[in-house]
């Protein structure tokens, strides 16, 4: 096939993103116990090869450098997420940290001197401990300490950020605390996963609501890890499992937080069995219809793919999603065995496309997707720089299908990759690795992978020379 030249339109978001608690290091500008942290210290046997966020890629010491490594990657744009616990250092409420305030103040002023619009996540799984001790995500404490938080950073930081977000990966904390055992606090409970979850949404909507007292030229949005859902076959059973899966997972969080309304079929299937939120009240309901997302993120990596159950539930068992479908593994799917994720390009052109004809067409970016890969050491040159051919390929992929979805009418400005510089990532650490940039863990050295110079050239030239074929 012939090359063509896939052009994206003016003023497009080129960047990256990662969070605090991954990229800055503890530094001295004092910062309470997060969860990770003290996880870590209760059980870093659960850490790939121990490793903990003590340090990561110490950004607080490096961040003019990094700002200029974003400039030599294409950076037009970049999207941080700013420290709960950094900026409250008594744990998440009382005064705020003057020091704090000074980075992150320093940090956005250098980033829009280079050129670099701030992009402002708020919360970025990173919970100050001593509020998970009051019950993190269930408790109305802990929704009025957050939207102190949120209403502090808007004051302090409202003249340098582009765009505000709420949260990024609401869904993220309630699937890995309360039903399947990745995030502290390890709970394995359903019910008590909704409550957090819709105090989660009811922060959101209550942040929107102190955001727009301030009369910024920014909007402010939520970053959402969505995967459109694909029924192993048209099979009824398999919709139906394809269906409730994609309630679960999709709508949970977009409904309320674009349209200000929950999924009346997710209601009634848990009020069937037992497991809706029970603090709620008629006023949170009004909050959360009036105060909806400006803007949207969409984080995308990998479909789901789902089919009908075939063997019995254990109803003594936890209440789980899985009750309803089983995961499905197409035959033939292409794969990245690092990670255990599928690569489904045309996914991305999926979710825009839902985005466009569901949820009003809302202006979005892609505020993640990337391609994490072990022991990349082995596909260094002589000179010591990661030749990441197969990232630049995932990423020329999908970006075919974003530019198909631009072009079929979705309202899509951006396109941020994960990660900027190889960054600390939770459980596993440093296992796999997503950078434009490469991290040498002990000597904190940067070294821009060939996926960094090709990611110069595309936001240079808004756009790339594509040869094959755009289904």
């Amino acid at each position: 096939m012939n090359k063509q030249k896939l052009t994206f339109p003016q003023d497009f978001w080129w960047g990256s993103a990662w969070s605090a608690e991954q990229a800055e290091g503890r530094g001295e500008t004092g910062k309470a116990e997060t969860v990770w942290e003290r996880w870590y210290e209760e059980q870093p046997y659960r850490f790939y090869k121990g490793i903990g966020s003590e340090i990561t890629t110490d950004h607080i010491h490096h961040y003019k450098e990094d700002i200029q490594l974003m400039k030599q990657t294409g950076h037009n744009s970049f999207r941080v997420s700013i420290s709960w616990a950094r900026m409250f250092p008594d744990g998440g409420t009382g005064k705020v940290n003057p020091k704090a305030i000074a980075f992150y103040r320093d940090s956005f002023k250098e980033m829009n001197e280079n050129g670099i619009k701030v992009f402002a996540n708020l919360y970025h799984f990173d919970m100050p401990a001593k509020l998970q001790d009051i019950g993190g995500w269930e408790s109305r404490e802990v929704v009025d300490a957050y939207v102190k938080f949120a209403d502090t950073c808007f004051k302090e930081f409202g003249d340098l950020v582009y765009h505000w977000f709420t949260f990024n990966e609401p869904l993220g904390p309630i699937l890995g605390s309360y039903l399947e055992d990745f995030h502290y606090p390890n709970i394995v409970n359903f019910k008590r996963g909704a409550q957090a979850g819709f105090f989660t949404i009811l922060s959101h909507a209550k942040a929107v609501e102190a955001f727009k007292k301030y009369n910024l030229s920014s909007k402010i949005g939520v970053i959402l890890n969505l995967s459109p859902t694909f029924p192993r076959s048209q099979n009824p059973a398999d919709l139906k499992a394809a269906e409730i899966a994609d309630l679960f997972y999709t709508r949970s969080f977009l409904d309320p937080m674009v349209k200000g309304t929950f999924p009346e079929k997710l209601v009634t299937l848990l009020k069937d069995y037992d497991q809706m939120p029970t603090d709620y009240t008629v006023e949170d309901l009004a909050c959360i219809a009036e105060n909806t997302s400006q803007i949207l993120g969409l984080n995308y990596y990998e479909p789901r793919r789902v089919k009908a159950r075939l063997t019995a539930i254990n109803q003594e068992g936890p209440f789980l999603p899985e009750w309803f479908f089983e995961n499905y593994i197409m035959p033939g799917r292409r794969m990245n065995e690092y990670r255990g994720w599928e690569i489904y390009e045309k996914g991305i052109y999926d979710l825009c496309m839902d985005i466009k004809n569901n949820y009003g067409n809302i202006e979005a970016f892609i505020s993640e997707n990337g391609m994490g890969v072990a022991n990349e050491e082995n596909f260094m040159n002589e000179s010591g720089q990661v030749i990441d051919t197969y990232r630049i390929e995932f990423i020329k992929d999908h970006l075919a299908y974003l530019w198909k979805a631009i072009n079929d009418g979705c309202n899509i400005k951006g396109y941020h990759l994960w990660a900027f510089i190889d960054c600390w990532s939770w459980i596993n650490s440093y296992k796999n690795r997503y950078g434009l940039v490469s991290l040498d863990l002990p000597t904190q050295k940067r070294t821009i992978k060939k996926s960094g110079e090709f990611y110069k050239k595309l936001s240079e030239e808004n756009g790339f020379e594509y040869d094959k074929k755009i289904l």
